[in-house]
């Protein structure tokens, strides 16, 4: 895995919040705009019905809206049946703009994706492209009758028409329009991460030769197009659970409400032969049609009910702000969930630039005769080590000294672990592994010198990557490669062991360096010389003992990992099977925004609970608020601790309050709550103290200075 990042570069923290910038800000103004006109277009029954809670508000509306129009509807009114009107027209508008004000909510938070959508619709456009012909003619064709596996030419200036990889040429890419990163980004064969282009960027310079991997409308920016904007957006299964049991909470209070009007008619007769008729009929008007929907509306949790969906997907929105895209929201709350980090080294923990330092002599050669091989070796190496090779060879006066046309470039495997070059005079020579190197010199009757364990060591030591290099059966040196571990991550792993999230490191290198390096960056366990298949059993490991993984990668041999684990942070800069098999993919090819997405998860799954707890807290108050006045003249107005003027005011003040508190939460939902790194006991403490408790004294105080202002009595 390689990244372009130069060491001197700002800490990772730093370089995360630079990421977020990336993404374009949308027209706060038009955004909010379409929202007022979804919350009334949400209104339609089929989308209503999809939200239990607040469907229920729905149907109470539509029935207050009907005694409304005919007070006597569902039997004589006791009260004067104009005032009763008036208190049913009041309590009809206000359970009307609660449930506007949720839509609202979700239409906001909608409005968002929709926005990102735009700006990535705007970089699609059909162009024309140069498709190369099986006999080598050149032919313009539009670029929406490209398909899988044809092959086109793009000169500076063009538009790539759709997704392929790079087989022939070099030249900068301006991908501007997908990560908002101006800087040009170069692309080549000869690795499958810096080969990989994605239609709708732009070539800067020179030519490619480029072979599609997508059919029209199958490409990156249209699935990243028909993902964030998806209407049928599939909840998480925690989401799923908890719109249960809110259902369930729903259902549990409308039976207990309809229990009331039984109650209080027995009451009211009991009351009569005491206190005489007006005394039970001012009762019986406080168990009415309109009253009775309102402290169902007043029990019921509309307030988390109507932020919920909010809540979801402006997690996918936070994630996208880091110009992450999410493939659901299932996969933004897996972060939250997340017990353990599979990290490679190399781009995630190390900047990933390894450049040989140094050539290291042994077996009585001299630096000049590695350096010799070593270019020899990395003459046909295009990935950014084997040209530091050579030109640090170069630098030792080495020179090509055979006919590169008649030669044969070997490429690295991961199953070889090495490269290298086969001469035109019979000579083979390799760099690689040193156990690779040495099970290649054994095979050919060769012996290995002990100075090479002792050099191999040596680099080890420092944190490096010793590679060896070969000529037919003959050991002739290491090559030092250095990288350096990225400065602020040994604080980033501190933060997310207080949360419980263990880190793993997967290296290639052999134990000794993978320890220093492992030492140095604070991870809680490493697995050197990884391969591929290494890493798939990793993570089925640790989800055999019922964690859940997370995991980064940009390879074709990352995919398989990428689909086993739980979250799969794919890079933008990697290949189409890589983004395939993960469910996030990372615009700006930054492998440690994997360590933001846990805090993200987790602050999703927080205000979720924190939403949840504020919700059932105003629940008991607004029980306490409306319950004494109703049964007042029954003797319980010694419960009417609050001193409400009456049970229409109480019942009005908190249907007020009730809708007013959706709209004031929507930022709190959007943003998200303050994520702090506690475990979960130290959370649900501070959680009830809060926002439970918070949840009870608000709606006192509020329902209270409604209820003065109120000119109900």
């Amino acid at each position: 895995m390689q990244t372009n990042i130069d060491p001197s570069s700002k800490p990772v923290a730093q370089s995360t919040r630079d990421s977020r910038r990336h993404t374009p800000k949308a027209d706060m103004h038009g955004l909010y705009q379409r929202a007022v006109r979804e919350s009334f277009v949400k209104l339609h029954p089929k989308v209503a019905v999809r939200n239990p809670v607040m469907f229920m508000v729905w149907v109470g509306t539509i029935v207050t809206l009907l005694v409304t129009v005919n007070p006597n509807l569902f039997g004589i009114v006791q009260a004067d049946i104009n005032q009763q009107r008036l208190l049913n027209g009041i309590i009809t508008f206000i359970l009307f703009f609660t449930v506007v004000f949720a839509n609202f909510a979700e239409a906001v938070a909608e409005g968002r994706g929709k926005a990102q959508a735009d700006s990535l619709r705007s970089t699609r456009s059909d162009t024309v492209a140069k498709k190369v012909l099986s006999d080598g003619t050149v032919v313009d064709t539009n670029s929406s009758e490209l398909r899988r596996g044809d092959i086109v030419k793009v000169i500076a200036g063009d538009m790539i028409p759709a997704d392929g990889d790079v087989i022939a040429g070099l030249g900068s890419v301006d991908e501007s329009a997908i990560t908002g990163e101006s800087a040009p980004v170069l692309k080549q064969p000869g690795t499958d991460i810096a080969s990989s282009v994605t239609g709708g960027t732009r070539l800067l310079s020179d030519e490619l030769t480029l072979r599609i991997t997508a059919d029209p409308g199958q490409g990156f920016i249209d699935r990243m197009i028909s993902l964030v904007e998806g209407a049928e957006r599939s909840k998480t299964p925690n989401e799923i659970a908890l719109t249960v049991l809110l259902a369930v909470l729903t259902q549990v209070f409308l039976i207990v409400v309809s229990t009331v009007p039984p109650f209080t008619g027995y009451i009211a007769n009991f009351i009569s032969t005491i206190y005489g008729e007006p005394a039970a009929n001012s009762l019986r008007a406080g168990a009415s049609i309109a009253i009775l929907i309102s402290l169902l509306v007043a029990l019921i949790p509309t307030t988390i009910g109507g932020l919920l969906s909010a809540i979801g997907i402006a997690g996918m929105d936070r994630v996208a702000q880091f110009n992450v895209i999410a493939t659901s929201g299932r996969a933004v709350e897996a972060c939250g969930d997340i017990n353990t980090l599979v990290l490679d080294k190399t781009g995630t923990i190390t900047f990933g630039n390894r450049m040989a330092n140094e050539f290291i002599p042994v077996n009585g050669h001299s630096v000049q005769e590695v350096a010799q091989v070593s270019l020899d070796a990395s003459l046909f190496d295009e990935t950014p080590e084997g040209r530091s090779i050579v030109a640090l060879a170069e630098k030792s006066q080495a020179k090509v000294s055979f006919n590169a046309e008649s030669a044969e470039g070997i490429e690295f495997s991961a199953k070889t672990r090495m490269s290298g070059t086969n001469l035109d005079d019979g000579r083979e020579v390799r760099k690689g592994a040193v156990d690779a190197i040495k099970g290649f010199v054994r095979s050919r009757g060769g012996n290995v010198p002990t100075q090479l364990d002792e050099a191999y060591e040596r680099v080890s030591r420092l944190g490096g990557t010793p590679l060896a290099v070969c000529q037919n059966k003959e050991i002739y040196g290491v090559i030092y490669l250095k990288d350096i571990v990225k400065p602020g991550l040994r604080e980033r792993f501190d933060q997310l062991r207080r949360m419980g999230v263990k880190t793993i490191m997967l290296t290639g290198d052999n134990r000794i360096t993978a320890s220093v390096i492992a030492q140095e960056a604070g991870v809680d366990d490493f697995v050197a010389e990884a391969t591929p298949e290494d890493k798939i059993q990793v993570i089925r490991n640790e989800q055999g003992e019922g964690k859940l993984v997370a995991m980064t990668g940009d390879g074709t041999n990352d995919a398989p990992a990428l689909a086993q684990a739980n979250v799969g942070l794919a890079m933008n800069s990697g290949t189409q099977a890589a983004k395939e098999a993960a469910n996030m993919v990372d615009l700006d090819s930054d492998p440690t925004k994997l360590i933001d997405l846990v805090t993200i998860g987790k602050q999703l799954l927080i205000t979720r609970g924190a939403l949840t707890t504020f919700s059932v807290a105003n629940d008991i108050a607004k029980y306490f608020a409306i319950i004494p006045t109703i049964f007042g003249a029954a003797g319980i107005g010694a419960l009417n601790i609050m001193g409400l003027k009456s049970a229409q005011s109480a019942v009005v003040s908190a249907l007020i309050y009730n809708a007013l508190i959706i709209p004031v939460l929507i930022p709190l939902a959007l943003k998200g709550v303050k994520f702090r790194p506690l475990t979960a006991d130290q959370l649900l403490t501070r959680n009830i103290f809060i926002y439970g408790i918070g949840g009870i004294i608000a709606p006192f105080i509020a329902i209270k200075l409604i209820d003065i202002i109120l000119p109900l009595s």
